[in-house]
């Protein structure tokens, strides 16, 4: 992951980076679990990685992205990501509902979207954003909260019934 540029000396940033750490370590885990078929622990691990993923992408989308997307630049490629993490939601409701057979790609596309922020857009984000912008990010309550308030993004519904198997 990016360390070279300095973004992560910018606390929002450092806090993403901080997040896809935990949401990559993980993955891991989840991926055994399928692997050897249990799948009560697959369930387990699914909420987890559910509990770090949804309200990462909520901070981002509610904060970062919303800057970023002030700048026509940035618009095609935020939407981008958003679609990236919709996709993701839908991935994981597809094992939620008994379905593993595409966690492995899933969980490909997850690093490769964590990739793209973190070498693409957070050094972008570093460099493109003005004071105001950044000021904006860390002080207001609605873009630091870190809560399971998705009112300020696309819906991240939390199914939790688990299909047992």
């Amino acid at each position: 992951m990016c360390s070279y540029c300095g973004c992560r000396d910018i606390t929002l940033i450092g806090q993403l980076n901080a997040e896809h750490d935990a949401i990559v370590n993980a993955s891991g885990p989840l991926q055994r679990a399928v692997d050897a078929g249990d799948t009560a622990a697959a369930l387990e691990l699914l909420d987890v990685l559910e509990g770090l993923l949804h309200p990462h992408t909520a901070l981002e989308e509610r904060g970062l992205f919303t800057e970023l997307r002030r700048d026509p630049d940035f618009t095609d490629h935020v939407d981008a990501l958003c679609r990236e993490h919709d996709d993701l939601d839908a991935g994981f409701a597809a094992c939620r509902g008994g379905d593993w057979s595409g966690l492995t790609d899933l969980l490909f596309l997850l690093r490769e979207h964590i990739e793209k922020e973190e070498n693409g857009l957070f050094p972008a984000a570093l460099t493109s954003l003005d004071g105001e912008q950044w000021e904006r990010l860390h002080t207001d309550p609605a873009v630091g909260a870190h809560d399971h308030d998705h009112s300020h993004s696309h819906d991240h519904s939390h199914h939790h019934a688990h299909a047992h198997g």
